[in-house]
């Protein structure tokens, strides 16, 4: 799904014109990076949770030469599944 196929979405389900609708999941997504620039942790009741984390430091391989690498120390954004996404994932219907 990319998101355009979201805008669509929002325009089945609300009858919002293309315009509006573009601006409404523009808006959603720059909120959410704000968010994670800012360290903030996104909770999204049976969704799952956002959540920005500190990547160690280390050394690590290239795959194709074997030499080491200098692994830098950063953030990343992981991701939790929520119970009702996890159970889809596990081929368990949302309710259970």
């Amino acid at each position: 799904m990319i998101k355009q196929d979201i805008v669509h979405h929002v325009i089945e389900r609300t009858g919002l014109p293309r315009t509006k609708a573009e601006a409404a999941v523009d808006t959603v997504f720059e909120g959410l990076k704000e968010a994670l620039t800012a360290g903030e942790r996104i909770e999204l009741r049976g969704f799952g949770v956002f959540s920005v984390r500190a990547r160690k430091t280390g050394i690590g391989r290239n795959p194709r030469t074997g030499t080491e690498v200098n692994i830098t120390p950063g953030k990343a954004v992981r991701f939790k599944p929520g119970k009702e996404l996890h159970a889809l994932g596990n081929g368990a219907s949302p309710e259970s």
